[in-house]
């Protein structure tokens, strides 16, 4: 059960997220206007992910500002050349907790990290840029290391001959 409580100009949801949706709303519009489907439940989380055929990529969106001004934009970059990830899919930290922590069990071998960029291919991590790989660095080298792992992962197999 939630209680609202008046806290300065906004009203803060007790037990819900962290910021005011209201806040975080654009944030989310970033990605899902350029194609990204946001996993708001543990359980649209696994709908996409669990065994999923092809490659997913997952952006764990953040209201900071490497997400503001560094992931988010190297993502839009990169999704600006082929080839591309068969599924955009994203959570945001600290507002839908759970399916955020859903996800991050699909990134073996890392530690919660937001923001972060995953890459899966047949519901397997194949690529991952956490919070360390992306504060520090301009969009445009973000990008291109997502371009390189596009390349390498989103590319269909070739037929033998």
């Amino acid at each position: 059960m939630t209680r609202d409580k008046e806290h300065s100009q906004f009203t803060i949801r007790l037990g819900a997220g962290m910021y005011p949706e209201e806040i975080v709303q654009p944030m989310r519009e970033e990605l899902t206007s350029i194609g990204f489907r946001e996993l708001r439940t543990p359980e649209e989380v696994d709908s996409i992910l669990k065994r999923a055929p092809g490659t997913a990529l997952v952006v764990v969106n953040s209201i900071c500002g490497c997400a503001a001004g560094k992931a988010r934009p190297a993502v839009a970059l990169a999704l600006s050349r082929q080839p591309r990830p068969d599924t955009l899919c994203t959570v945001f930290a600290g507002q839908d907790r759970e399916a955020t922590d859903r996800a991050r069990t699909y990134f073996t071998g890392y530690g919660p990290s937001s923001p972060s960029i995953a890459l899966l291919r047949d519901g397997n991590l194949v690529f991952m840029l956490e919070r360390c790989d992306i504060e520090g660095r301009d969009p445009h080298s973000i990008a291109e290391d997502l371009v390189s792992a596009f390349d390498r992962f989103c590319t269909p197999a070739k037929a033998e001959l």
